[in-house]
């Protein structure tokens, strides 16, 4: 019996310190996956959600260097999508930011520079889908860093993650980037 428990732990333990790159599970009223990375597809799923989004995609970011999120988010609002973005202050300073790509797309974006540190990482698709975790919108987060992206698809979540978004708009300001126009692509 000892051995049997030693060999259950073992197991467990194995399984635990094994990579999971994706999970999924739904019910009758909402569905959730998760990523971990590195290299879990956090950035591929941020970017399958937004090529679905219809009629609205907003945005907090602490850290938002990623290429690929941000021409997804252009994709999006090429297609009419409403998209809207709130960052952190030291987005302004941050090399690298794709706040002046976006602005000057003509996506809105908004600095909270109300508290310490904006540290949100929410994507809130159509009303109905929130993506959050510690997962920046970076490549260091994607490649190099242990982080998290939990895909939650639940209305009622989705509509207090929308309020909590339309506080800190509230208090944000227009960002409005550099004078000179970045090349789109």
């Amino acid at each position: 019996m000892r051995r049997l428990l030693i060999l259950l732990l073992g197991i467990c333990l194995l399984a635990s310190s094994l990579p999971i790159q994706a999970q999924e599970t739904s019910n009758l009223y909402s569905s959730w996956s998760v990523y971990f990375s590195p290299n879990g597809s956090c950035t591929e799923a941020i970017i399958k959600e937004l090529d679905k989004a219809k009629t609205s995609v907003l945005v907090q970011a602490y850290s938002f260097t990623s290429a690929p999120i941000s021409e997804a988010l252009l994709n999006a609002y090429k297609r009419g999508v409403r998209v809207e973005v709130i960052l952190d202050k030291g987005r302004k300073r941050e090399k690298n930011s794709r706040a002046d790509f976006l602005a000057h797309a003509g996506i809105p974006i908004k600095i909270d520079a109300a508290h310490a540190i904006a540290h949100n990482k929410v994507i809130i698709v159509d009303g109905e889908t929130v993506m959050s975790g510690s997962f920046n919108f970076t490549r260091a987060a994607e490649d190099r860093n242990a982080e998290n992206l939990l895909v939650i698809r639940d209305k009622t979540l989705a509509a207090k993650y929308i309020e909590n978004w339309q506080d800190h708009a509230g208090h944000s300001e227009q960002f409005i980037g550099k004078a000179e126009r970045l090349p789109l692509h």
